[in-house]
């Protein structure tokens, strides 16, 4: 698989997870494909992530459980991806993601975890990013 450099390292999680929240998930919905994070996340987890719209769509008749635990297991894998680069915490997690967003969305968790997540994934594309130019 051919490496490839991230353009967007400094991605503003809060204020995505702010926006996110405000819009019920809409936001994400066109922010996943027309932003590049769905491809982004494809490329650095290495294997087809299932869209982020049909995690949505799946959200719908379980209350949202089902889109929260996709961004859960996607947070863990970026966690794993992280500590496999030799990145230094803090990462974004499963319990991290699901935590706030369950017992902290009266207290801005679901912008606190965004953040934690964008914050992982803008490491892990610079630390790539420095990667590729090291080797050319």
């Amino acid at each position: 698989m051919a490496q490839k450099i991230y353009p967007h390292t400094k991605r503003p999680g809060f204020l995505l997870g702010c926006i996110d929240f405000c819009t019920a998930g809409l936001f994400f919905l066109l922010y996943m494909p027309l932003g590049g994070l769905q491809d982004e996340l494809e490329q650095i987890l290495g294997h087809k992530v299932q869209p982020y719209w049909v995690a949505y769509l799946w959200g719908i008749p379980t209350a949202f459980i089902y889109t929260l635990v996709w961004m859960a297991r996607i947070a863990e894998e970026l966690k794993e991806k992280a500590i496999e680069l030799g990145i230094e915490g803090p990462y974004t997690s499963w319990w991290h993601m699901f935590g706030w967003n369950t017992f902290g969305v009266l207290l801005f968790g679901p912008a606190i975890a965004t953040h934690r997540f964008f914050d992982t994934v803008n490491k892990i594309e610079r630390r790539l990013n420095k990667n590729v130019c090291t080797i050319d």
